[in-house]
């Protein structure tokens, strides 16, 4: 074995270890990369041969944590890890992004990218090595890989940038990116940030890169020792330099000129095609089966340098407008009858429909990933039918686009959201696409934004988004270039950059950035966030003419939830035996009850529409809770008559005697003749016994005491003896004998004493 071992020194005293060379060998490169005790595995493989038709670069990067690598077992019937999870799929496009544009443009073999989690210390987050992991994987290969990259969090907490914090540091940060790049460029950027300003951003990403520097610097050291400078050769295309003159001869001024024409969405492909069909034609028909595919290419760089020039060159782009003008916008609210919250966002060809439905804590998302399991209180979902395109193919469950989408949304958001205990609802936002021509998951963030506050949830401040490309001279990037704000799908494809920034009047709450072109400086980066900054104010002014603050209340058909502690001694006793008392609270009451301990305290929510009901609930378990105290009237339920008394049950689950004696001031003969079981009564509570708890009431406390009345003379009771249930002044209910202290204990009794024996009379 050829091991080769490298080590990253960071700043404060950690190190990241890179093994090479000893797991994995039968790949075309494999690597370990090691933090404390956590261990990220990485390997790569690619085809042979390219698979017919081939022009693209088909990457396939999977990110997979095992269970073994932190000693659990995976949830679920089959007890072993599955599909991959939204968690997992998020942390792949954080690696497949940087890597994809780094490969030679005729490079079309497959390639597989696989990142396991094999070992996990509790506290160090391993998304922030994967992308580090997938880098010293090609590294170690022979491929020609234009790498090596590197990827980092940098998180600021309490005013300082730190890389790669621990989880139980994140807490109190108000940045949270992660950034990739090469040693020379900034190639990803996507995170989270409480309403931070663009220069402090900016700040962030200049940190990251220098610490990225490093990483990059010991993987050039690691090919090095490998001897992998020489990289393995692949299929090339094949060219024809007389045909590419001659389709960039024919086609150019064509396209420039329907560039110009500023059409709508599918009147400019139409035209493109068009163009394109018109240049097929020239071929001789016994050539065109096989000239056909490199036209197709040609053609297509034809069409791209095109656009490029007509906006670099004239300032006005596809659909007519200039670098820094957003797209029309109408908006509506309160759309969807139904739902607890519904808006329409229309930006230009970009529509999305937006909805916000309210729950109780078990609707919320469970997480349960290797080392995060926790309940996700705000979730926003994306979704982009195939119709939204205007392409007639069916819809196959959701894809990684559509999770990485939502995702950002969601981030763009949640930092404006109240949540618990301000905010006791699960809140769930979904973004149906029904127009794409650019930047839809901005239109996600406005439509959710606007969504939220027709339902009500009072968020702190409203939050818009906007998208924002670049297209660059290639050979003076930082020189000649345009910004773009909002930009088309076409824009986005043909352009160097694409970055999405969303915010609130005062601050950035999320972003996700790619870049594409060498060399870009930070003063260009600099004025594209102030451009989208400016953008994205316009975007919000638009969106409060419609709705500039939540309405005052939900709709009335959203379910209403009181919330309150309780001592956590009592959460038991409301739960009941195998949920017996909580389950019952439900049933007779139609309300839905949550019940979590938080900090030693028991929570309880509960969740109606009907008014009484909420009442009933919360006094039924008010009622559990409350300690009886002695002197206090309580509206009782006889819940059975003895010889010697009745049992009222005065809060739910307590239970008192009310002894004979106690019912009137009269001599009560029967009980019967008073009280039968099921009737209410009124009785005052006048002892609780402090060994037993058991609890003695009276009935004629609460009625006048008739003219002339004497008080009889009591015997002293004995010590030691009470009724079963809280009336100290009488045995055990199943003890029926004279209260004389003469008498044997019940155990030397004679087993044919008779049954029919009375407490005396006091």
């Amino acid at each position: 074995m050829n091991v080769i071992k490298k080590v990253i020194q960071l700043s404060d005293g950690r190190t990241i270890e890179i093994e090479t060379g000893k797991l994995a060998k039968q790949a075309d490169g494999s690597a370990v990369v090691k933090m404390g005790g956590t261990m990220l595995l990485a390997t790569v493989t690619a085809a042979k041969e390219v698979k017919e038709g081939t022009d693209f670069m088909p990457l396939t990067v999977d990110y997979k944590e095992k269970y073994y690598s932190a000693g659990r077992f995976p949830g679920g019937f089959m007890k072993r890890e599955g599909k991959s999870s939204d968690y997992e799929i998020l942390i792949s496009r954080l690696i497949d992004r940087p890597i994809r544009p780094l490969w030679p443009d005729d490079f079309h073999l497959e390639v597989f990218v696989n990142v396991y989690l094999i070992s996990a210390e509790k506290d160090i987050q391993p998304d922030a090595l994967a992308g580090l992991a997938a880098s010293c994987a090609l590294a170690s290969s022979n491929l020609p890989f234009g790498g090596p990259i590197s990827e980092v969090r940098v998180a600021r907490i309490g005013g300082e940038f730190k890389i790669n914090p621990n989880f139980s540091e994140m807490a109190d940060c108000d940045l949270d990116l992660m950034v990739a790049a090469t040693e020379e460029n900034i190639m990803m950027v996507e995170g989270e940030m409480n309403e931070v300003s663009e220069h402090d951003m900016l700040e962030a990403i200049k940190f990251a890169h220098e610490e990225i520097k490093k990483h990059c610097r010991v993987q050039k050291e690691l090919i090095t020792e490998l001897g992998n400078d020489e990289k393995r050769d692949y299929p090339h295309d094949v060219e024809d330099e007389d045909l590419r003159k001659a389709v960039h001869e024919f086609c150019y001024d064509k396209c420039y000129a329907h560039a110009k024409s500023f059409k709508s969405k599918h009147e400019r492909e139409d035209g493109f095609v068009a163009i394109k069909d018109e240049f097929l034609a020239t071929i001789p028909e016994e050539e065109l089966e096989e000239k056909t595919p490199l036209v197709e290419r040609y053609y297509h760089a034809v069409e791209k340098e095109a656009m490029r020039n007509m906006i670099l060159d004239e300032g006005i782009r596809l659909d007519g407008r200039v670098c820094n003008e957003v797209r029309p916008i109408w908006c509506e609210v309160d759309y969807l009858p139904c739902a607890h919250g519904s808006a329409i966002f229309t930006r230009g060809e970009t529509q999305s429909l937006a909805t916000v439905t309210l729950g109780t804590k078990l609707d919320m998302k469970e997480m349960d990933e290797v080392l995060i399991q926790d309940d996700q209180q705000f979730v926003l979902h994306y979704n982009f039918p195939p119709f939204a395109t205007g392409e007639a193919k069916s819809q196959r469950g959701v894809g990684r686009r559509e999770i990485g989408h939502g995702n950002l949304a969601m981030r763009a958001l949640k930092p404006v959201i109240p949540m618990m205990p301000e905010n006791p609802y699960a809140v769930r936002v979904v973004s149906d696409i029904l127009e794409s021509n650019g930047s839809s998951s901005m239109a996600s963030v406005c439509g959710g934004c606007l969504a939220l506050m027709d339902a009500g949830v009072q968020i702190r401040k409203p939050v818009a988004g906007v998208a924002m490309g670049l297209i660059t001279d290639e050979t003076r990037p930082n020189e000649r270039y345009a910004i773009l704000t909002d930009i088309l799908g076409d824009e986005d494809h043909l352009g160097d950059m694409d970055f999405k920034v969303t915010g609130t009047a005062d601050g950035i709450t999320a972003t996700q950035m790619d870049i594409k072109v060498d060399g870009l400086s930070y003063e260009v980066l600099e004025k594209a966030l102030e451009q989208a900054r400016q953008g994205r104010m316009h975007i919000m002014g638009e969106m409060m003419k419609t709705i500039d603050k939540p309405r005052e209340d939900y709709k009335p058909f959203v379910p209403r939830i009181k919330s309150f502690e309780i001592a956590k001694d009592f959460i038991g006793a409301v739960i009941g035996k195998g949920g017996e008392t909580i389950q019952k609270i439900q049933a007779e009451t139609g309300a839905v009850i949550n019940i979590d301990e938080v900090d030693g305290k028991g929570i309880v929510d509960i969740a109606t529409n009907d008014a009484e009901a909420m009442q009933k609930a919360y006094d039924w378990i008010m009622g559990i809770c409350a300690v009886p105290e002695v002197g206090e009237t309580y509206h009782g339920k006889v819940v059975s008559c003895v010889e010697f008394g009745a049992f009222v049950e005065i809060l739910p689950g307590k239970e008192g005697l009310l002894h004979i004696s106690e019912i009137d001031w009269g001599k009560t003969e029967k009980v019967e003749d008073v009280l039968h079981e099921g009737d209410e009564v009124d009785v005052k509570l006048i002892e609780v016994d402090t060994k037993t708890g058991k609890l003695r009431l009276s009935r004629k406390a609460l009625l006048p005491k008739p003219e002339g009345y004497v008080e009889p003379v009591r015997k002293p009771r004995p010590q030691g003896q009470g009724d079963r249930r809280g009336n100290n002044d009488r045995k055990p209910s199943g003890d029926r004998r004279n209260n004389n202290n003469d008498r044997k204990p019940r155990n030397d009794r004679p087993q044919h004493a008779h049954k029919s024996e009375k407490p005396a009379e006091e």
